[in-house]
């Protein structure tokens, strides 16, 4: 997605990471202002902002560094980032507002690591994430910096990275959760079969205890809706969880006219739920769409293989744009946007996006979840494929219906979902834990409690128990 960094100071600091040859440090840091210290521990590597996960943690990491001095370690994807050069552009471009260093998943590079991770959460019955995200160079480049450096406060931003919650001793932990991935896997292997339907909720069950178990530890977690909220306190019923939805940046998404002649979805193929969303759409609303006498085009944005580009096309008579730098051209002549989502947690930039532009959006329930959505008003919500397809039409026809759920969409995304707005309020949250911890650290300090927990040790009396 398109990403306004103009006007940004640029710190000259660029780390990457292989697990051969650890971090290698491109040029000097230069010093940074004084503010409270904060770790941030990513699964993504955030930029560009393309995906719905790396928008949402390219914006909270932006509103972070507005009140913290901020170093990041972060994971990288090889679909994401396909070359050394291209995780260095990614890690100069983040550089501007945060100390990044870039890692690899080692099972990327591994077939063998990719079944043993498997195998290993199997006999071990913990969660396949722990041991996917287990990586010797991240891990001992977490524990220099815990040696080296002193933090306030440390930001996860997923529970994936929970192996390595222990070594964080008594640092406050804020814990992002994009969504409650056991709910995510139990509705996944709804739409499974045999031995993957039976892993699926597996994986899931043994998720859950992750989350619980994480939940509980995390000095403060946070979820990106109230739907998730409940989720997660149905598995850890006394862990502290706010809500700070996913955003839109409404300066840069603004509404857009256009030609009004197709339909659009924004999202790529490579996240499970829009494939899904993918064949429900060309395979049970499409056809029902096209039996009434409505031909208008359909484009897929976002990430897609060239044999995916060719084969949909060919099939759905879908155009799958692959990756773009900017969506914001490629929705402009949408008369609507669809949500055809039947699997999902979180909450929706797809949604906040399309809202912010201006455009009228056809959903699902799940498809819409977790946002202040509401049928007829600021969206139309359909569960069946002939409704789905009923509501689009009603759209393409009725141009007062749309006007009417394009200004109320665009209102929506300016008073709730503002990225500023979410920012603002998740600073002030971690500015109280560093301060609540500030004080719990005083009355230890007065007390001279002997064996304190030390950065890199096991030490939270939550987790000495589960192994």
């Amino acid at each position: 997605m398109a990403t306004a960094m103009a006007g940004m100071t640029r710190n000259p600091m660029i780390l990457v990471s292989d697990d051969s040859h650890g971090p290698a440090e491109v040029t000097p840091s230069v010093s940074r202002t004084s503010k409270p210290k904060l770790l941030f521990l990513s699964h993504a590597l955030p930029y560009p902002p393309s995906s719905g996960a790396a928008i949402r943690t390219y914006n909270v990491l932006r509103q972070l560094a507005a009140g913290f001095d901020v170093v990041a370690l972060c994971f990288y994807r090889a679909g994401m980032h396909r070359s050394a050069k291209e995780v260095a552009e990614s890690v100069e471009a983040l550089s501007a507002i945060a100390r990044v260093e870039a890692f690899p998943i080692p099972q990327e590079h591994d077939a063998v690591r990719f079944i043993w991770d498997h195998l290993r959460s199997a006999v071990s019955r913990r969660a396949y994430t722990r041991f996917a995200y287990d990586s010797r160079s991240y891990r001992r480049r977490l524990l220099e910096l815990l040696r080296s450096e002193r933090f306030d406060l440390v930001h996860v931003d997923s529970s994936d990275l929970s192996a390595y919650l222990t070594l964080l001793g008594d640092l406050p932990i804020a814990c992002t959760h994009h969504n409650v991935e056991s709910e995510l896997l139990r509705r996944r292997a709804q739409n499974e079969k045999g031995f993957r339907r039976w892993y699926m909720g597996f994986q899931a069950s043994l998720t859950g205890k992750e989350e619980a178990r994480w939940c509980r530890a995390a000095a403060l977690n946070v979820a990106v809706s109230d739907a998730d909220r409940e989720g997660l306190l149905r598995l850890a019923p006394d862990a502290p969880i706010i809500v700070a939805p996913n955003g839109v940046d409404i300066a840069e998404f603004v509404p857009l006219r256009g030609g009004d002649k197709l339909i659009a979805y924004l999202g790529g193929t490579e996240w499970l739920p829009n494939l899904d969303a993918l064949h429900y759409f060309g395979r049970e609303i499409l056809p029902i769409l096209r039996s009434h006498g409505h031909g208008v085009p359909v484009r897929w944005i976002g990430r897609a293989s060239p044999e995916e580009i060719a084969r949909y096309g060919a099939e759905y008579g879908i155009e799958l744009t692959g990756y773009v730098d900017d969506v914001r051209p490629w929705v402009r002549d949408a008369f609507c946007t669809v949500v055809p989502l039947r699997i999902g947690g979180g909450t929706r930039l797809k949604i906040t996006t399309a809202w912010a532009m201006g455009k009228a959006v056809v959903s699902t329930s799940i498809g819409c979840e977790g946002l202040e959505a509401v049928d007829g008003e600021n969206i139309l919500i359909r569960d069946d494929p002939e409704g789905f397809a009923d509501a689009i039409g009603r759209l393409y026809s009725d141009a007062g219906l749309r006007r009417r759920l394009e200004e109320n969409g665009r209102r929506t995304a300016e008073e709730l979902y503002s990225w500023d707005v979410i920012g603002k309020a998740l600073v002030h949250q971690y500015l109280e834990l560093v301060q609540t911890a500030g004080h719990r650290a005083s009355a230890a300090n007065d007390a001279a409690a002997p064996n304190r927990d030390r950065p890199g040790h096991l030490g939270r009396s939550e987790l000495r128990s589960a192994g």
